[in-house]
């Protein structure tokens, strides 16, 4: 099993709702898309920061789930920062992809851009995820 199909039949059931779709991923590159949606919005019909946040954490945890040692039972996010750099609007659909800081034994750092389709770069996030 590829690791794109092995993140496409895992279920993330936050990350459906919010409609994310998982278009590459490799050992150091995932990427996804999720469009942005009346109900992931604030005012002025942009993107909520909590929904940008969102997206992050589900790929950067994505990634580090194709990552796992044999051994690890799953991971979790023990910090998250996020760079807001610009929006997106509705109807938008933003591309999220993380690439790997580190890869230890015990956790993992994932730096996560995301972009409009345009290129536009909406914000980076940096997380670790504990190995568990």
């Amino acid at each position: 099993m590829t690791p794109l199909e092995k993140l496409k039949a895992m279920k993330m059931p936050f990350a459906e709702l919010k409609g994310v779709e998982f278009v590459e991923a490799e050992k150091d590159r995932v990427v996804a898309r999720m469009t942005v949606r009346p109900d992931l919005c604030t005012l002025h019909h942009t993107i909520h920061g909590g929904a940008v946040m969102a997206l992050a954490d589900s790929v950067g945890a994505a990634a580090t789930v194709i990552n796992l040692p044999e051994d690890a039972k799953g991971t979790t996010t023990l910090e998250s920062k996020t760079n807001f750099i610009g929006g997106a609007k509705e109807g938008t659909t933003v591309i999220a992809t993380a690439t790997p800081v580190h890869r230890g034994r015990r956790t993992q750092i994932w730096t996560t851009r995301l972009e409009t389709e345009d290129g536009r770069l909406v914000a980076v996030v940096t997380q670790t995820q504990l190995v568990l």
